[in-house]
């Protein structure tokens, strides 16, 4: 799909259940937010195709929900769990770009030739 047609997916409705889907686009807006990174929008994708985009804008796409908690909400998990990942996008200001991130780790990139493989650094054999 174009950009011009990712653009006229229909928004998902008020409290509407879209059900599973198996990955997202993202799409950089022009708009900064409050914390001076741009604003992305989400279209969820289910076999290849649009389902809707995703009510409202955000600077950020926490992965496994804000601080890593899913869909318990930040502040909820449970005290045994202390190691999250916290993977985290956001879209650079100035660029456009998308950063991918994690709060607490490093990353160690792999050695394929043609893919790419990164990886946290506690998950790599010795």
């Amino acid at each position: 799909m174009t950009l011009q047609e990712l653009k006229k997916v229909p928004e998902r409705g008020p409290f509407e259940d879209i059900g599973d889907f198996d990955s997202l686009i993202i799409l950089p807006t022009k708009e900064l937010h409050d914390s001076g990174y741009r604003a992305m929008e989400f279209i969820a994708v289910n076999n290849g195709v649009p389902l809707c985009r995703l009510s409202g804008y955000s600077d950020a796409l926490h992965i496994e929900g804000m601080l890593g908690s899913g869909m318990l909400g930040p502040g909820l998990l449970p005290k045994q769990i202390k190691d999250t990942s916290q993977w985290t996008i956001d879209c650079l200001a100035k660029s456009g770009l998308l950063r991918l991130f994690c709060r607490h780790q490093k990353l160690v990139a792999g050695d394929d030739q043609s893919s790419s493989k990164f990886t946290l650094p506690q998950l790599v054999g010795n």
